[in-house]
């Protein structure tokens, strides 16, 4: 059998921490920021980590 081939979109996407945790960055921080106030700009610039229902499945994306 084949070895398996890690998800390129989702590597992309996603970054695995040291203690094995998954971060991704926050939706909506791109473009049209001059409607969004400072505040909520700022904090979509920063990354966040992903909840542990999604976390094995991509988990096993980037991992293969």
């Amino acid at each position: 059998m084949p070895k398996m081939k890690s998800h390129r979109g989702a590597c992309k996407r996603f970054k695995a921490t040291a203690s094995g945790k998954i971060k991704r960055e926050r939706m909506n921080g791109s473009h049209n920021l001059e409607k969004k106030n400072r505040k909520r700009s700022r904090r979509l610039h920063q990354s966040t980590l992903l909840d542990s229902a999604k976390a094995k499945q991509i988990k096993r994306m980037i991992l293969a």
